[in-house]
């Protein structure tokens, strides 16, 4: 691809904003704008990466920059099947729910009821005009000015999921964020916002699940910034179960404090091109961080995953493992990257990412790093790549297990360290069974 298609796409999305403002009916001369401005700026001047940026060096995003795709904010309101909607609710007994179609926020699918006093669980467009403080906190932990998906993304803001957790306040119960992407006559820039606070002492566990209704292209574009007081915690599932003609980028930002704890597991199983950037910084003492993930991908599916974790400060820890299944065409990138800087004395930081290659033409790009300012720590990563053991899968022949039923066996034991792990119970059954319908069609050969 040229740079003038760059440049003539970077074009296109100048002129639809251009288009996005002037419906903006008097709010123009808002902060909020005025930071959706910069945005705009800061992505026109760095335009789409390209492989020869090193954080994009094994991930060609020609087939995003290439496509004039309309922010679904200046289209009609789509409209999904609501059967198709309704499956993937979990119950209200298991969950609060917020529901997105096209990024735009459902309230008539969305269940908040019985939250605790001073809690807020809604849609950020229902936020933004509100008087609460903590919105003005957009943009604090999304640096768009070192990325332009990240940029792309501010220029547009519009809706999203906010939540909200005053001091001391735990959740029974899950949110989730339910992402629909819904066919419309022109594919679609679909950019959810969401900005999620746990004050001091404050937890929950929120699930975001990216889902498709349809089979045509679309992008889907997100941004979560998550900020942790004192003593907070936060579990945090990402599925992304898109269409094979869809495209997705979903950046994270976490800040945490004093003895706070976060937890991600980022599970993708659909997309054609994926990537799912995550940087934490721990920027108190005391600090629990657990980054993992499994992605599986066949076909010419690529999946790319790219975590930094900053250590700021003494006596944190931090635990990594991302694990890829890859079969016909498919590939699979990891960049992990951990940062101990000269005051964080204590950091005991732990990394791993393995690969499981099912075809000779699937393959990976695994970098795993280490960046070490303190000289009072402990630190380790690895990396390894191969297919699955023969001994193992002839053990399980030898009695009397088919061929295909142990590769499916042997898969999901490589998967399930992780998957093991997902709360509640019932996410973690849905997502096994996910992987297990994944699983028929990945089949080594």
């Amino acid at each position: 691809m040229t740079e003038t298609k760059y440049t003539k796409t970077v074009d296109w999305y100048r002129s639809r904003f251009k288009i996005f403002e002037e419906n903006l009916n008097g709010q123009q001369s808002s902060e909020l704008h005025a930071l959706r401005r910069k945005g705009l700026e800061s992505f026109a001047e760095k335009g789409f990466p390209s492989t020869r940026d090193e954080e994009w060096k094994y991930t060609n995003v020609e087939s995003i920059a290439g496509n004039e795709f309309l922010p679904a904010i200046l289209s009609e309101e789509a409209t999904a099947n609501e059967n198709e909607i309704r499956r993937h609710f979990m119950s209200e007994a298991e969950a609060y729910r917020l529901v997105f179609v096209n990024g735009r926020f459902k309230p008539e699918f969305s269940a908040t009821e019985n939250l605790p006093e001073g809690a807020i669980v809604s849609g950020l467009s229902e936020q933004m005009n509100s008087d609460h403080e903590t919105v003005q906190a957009l943009a604090e932990q999304a640096v768009f000015e070192e990325d332009a998906f990240t940029a792309l993304s501010t220029a547009f803001i519009s809706d999203g999921a906010f939540v909200y957790l005053p001091e001391n306040v735990q959740l029974d119960k899950p949110i989730q964020l339910l992402f629909v992407s819904a066919d419309a006559e022109q594919p679609q820039l679909i950019q959810p916002r969401n900005l999620i606070v746990a004050e001091r002492g404050a937890a929950a566990e929120i699930i975001e699940y990216f889902v498709a209704d349809g089979s045509k292209m679309n992008f889907t574009n997100c941004v979560s910034e998550i900020s942790l007081g004192a003593n907070a915690g936060i579990g945090h599932v990402v599925l992304q179960q898109e269409n094979l003609n869809s495209f997705h980028v979903g950046s994270t930002f976490v800040r945490l404090q004093n003895d706070s704890r976060y937890r991600s597991q980022a599970i993708n199983f659909g997309g054609k091109l994926v990537r799912h950037n995550i940087n934490a910084i721990l920027d108190g003492e005391g600090i629990e961080t657990t980054l993992n993930g499994v992605y599986v991908a066949d076909g010419d599916q690529h999946i790319d995953n790219h975590t930094a974790i900053h250590h700021a400060k003494p006596n944190c820890e931090s635990h990594e493992l991302y694990k890829g299944i890859l079969n016909g065409k498919a590939k699979g990138v990891f960049n992990g990257k951990i940062f101990v800087h000269p005051d964080a004395q204590k950091t005991n930081a732990v990394q791993g990412n393995h690969a499981l290659l099912l075809s000779e033409n699937a393959g990976v790009d695994t970098k795993p790093q280490l960046e070490i300012y303190a000289d009072d720590v402990k630190c380790t990563h690895g990396a390894t790549i191969g297919q699955i053991d023969d001994d193992a899968l002839f053990y399980l022949r030898a009695r009397g297990i088919g061929t295909g039923k142990a590769h499916q066996l042997l898969i999901y034991a490589f998967a399930s360290e992780i998957i093991d792990q997902i709360q509640p119970d019932s996410l973690r059954e849905k997502i096994a069974h996910l992987l297990a319908e994944k699983l028929h069609t990945v089949e080594p050969v």
